[in-house]
């Protein structure tokens, strides 16, 4: 068992007000005096190592993969290949600061950080954050034992380079994260400055029950729709699920789903993943690398053989995650993607899934399926540094009051 850790002595969603940027500070750079791993021993059992540089972030994939999995994290996104695929795409100018907690030799706890420099409220900031953005649904700190010393070293390694950070920032936790009170109690127990940030409420269906009596629990206006949106679409051709598995299958079916993902307003607002050459290149590099270990799926809508919508979905621990969707505009009198909505919760059941997530914010759409939410927020953590301070006071205390005020 991992003995108690010794305290020693020294220090999908955007967050509003703030901006990375590498030049307001300067480049993260290599911390001074220490390499691309660097060890803390805790004593004879365990150790933290803090990883810097790419070579060694890779070698640990089959490691912690397999914490994750010891961890049961119930969705794909702490999997290595998310998190390396993450780093391929965006990671600009900042720097690994990835801390692996280990007892007899085995990993037990994963702190997936960088280092960036940003703007937040105008303030110049350095930054210790998850490898997480926009296109990231959701993230945490992984624990894969001994939780109260896994969080007791991971906050230590953080508290020992204090003086080299302003803020802390975890995004897109679950509220219900073990994470926010841990690191909370232990920053407070400084007299650090903390604060959480509410994000998206992703709404999510479970499974429960047959298909038959899940259908006759909505509203017969929301039933007769679905049914009218059917029977018009059956006119065309035969509506028909298409799911495709294999990494052959999926890497031949991606410019389709690029097509149909950017059809209509994403395109004209820049937000489709063909609009960003990073963006495009890691949900075609996760296809590729998700598709390798059997979790991704790529899920159309077609009639008459045709494919009219798609969901990037995943497949994971007996749920499916509707990734990114988009539907041909041609089609929309149809309302493509309800109709592919439909087809995969009956799927679902057929196949036995506890759930489908929807992911995201909770849009309208997503609420004809299902009333039930997962509320997600970010943690913050500042450190004692007069800027750090600052952006606390600007944060939680100035910024919210100005909001209301405009209300």
């Amino acid at each position: 068992m991992l003995s108690t850790l010794e305290l020693r002595p020294g220090s999908g969603i955007r967050d509003p007000g703030s901006v990375t940027d590498p030049a307001a500070i300067g480049e993260p750079g290599p911390v001074p005096g220490h390499g691309a791993i660097e060890s803390r021993i805790q004593n004879p059992e365990s150790r933290v190592d803090i990883i810097r540089d790419y070579e060694h972030f890779v070698a640990l994939e089959t490691e912690w993969n397999d914490a994750v999995e010891r961890a049961h994290v119930p969705h794909p996104f702490l999997r290595h290949e998310w998190v390396r695929t993450w780093w391929d795409c965006f990671q600009g100018g900042r720097q690994l600061h990835v801390i692996v907690v280990r007892d007899a030799g085995r990993i037990v706890g994963i702190a997936p950080l960088m280092r960036e420099t940003a703007t937040s409220y105008g303030l110049p900031i350095r930054r210790l954050a998850l490898l997480a953005n926009d296109h990231t649904p959701r993230t945490d700190v992984l624990v894969a034992g001994h939780a109260d010393e896994v969080y007791r070293a991971i906050w230590q390694t953080l508290r020992e380079d204090i003086d080299r950070w302003d803020v802390v920032q975890l995004t897109q936790l679950l509220k219900e994260s073990p994470t926010i009170p841990a690191l909370t109690r232990l920053a407070a127990a400084d007299s650090l400055p903390i604060g959480t940030w509410k994000s998206s409420d992703s709404p999510c269906l479970e499974l429960a029950g047959t298909w038959d009596s899940y259908w006759a629990s909505l509203s017969a206006k929301f039933r007769s729709n679905v049914r009218n949106r059917l029977s018009r679409l059956t006119q065309m051709g035969e509506p028909e699920l298409e799911i495709l598995s294999e990494k052959t299958a999926i890497a031949g079916g991606c410019e389709d789903a690029w097509r149909l993902e950017a059809s209509g307003w994403k395109d004209q607002e820049g937000t489709s993943i063909c609009s960003d050459p990073a963006v495009r290149r890691f949900y075609t590099l996760l296809a590729e690398r998700a598709a390798d270990r059997g979790w991704l799926r790529l899920v159309f809508l077609t009639v008459g053989g045709r494919r009219i919508a798609v969901s990037y979905s995943a497949i994971y621990d007996g749920r499916l995650f509707l990734l990114k969707t988009g539907h041909d505009r041609e089609f929309h009198t149809c309302s493509p993607f309800k109709l592919l909505t439909y087809l995969a919760a009956q799927d679902g059941y057929a196949r036995g899934l506890r759930e489908i997530d929807f992911l995201g914010e909770t849009e309208p759409w997503k609420q004809e399926w299902t009333p039930a939410v997962r509320p997600h927020e970010w943690l913050f953590v500042f450190s004692n540094s007069r800027r750090a301070r600052l952006l606390h006071s600007i944060k939680f205390q100035m910024a919210p009051e100005i909001k209301k005020w405009r209300a």
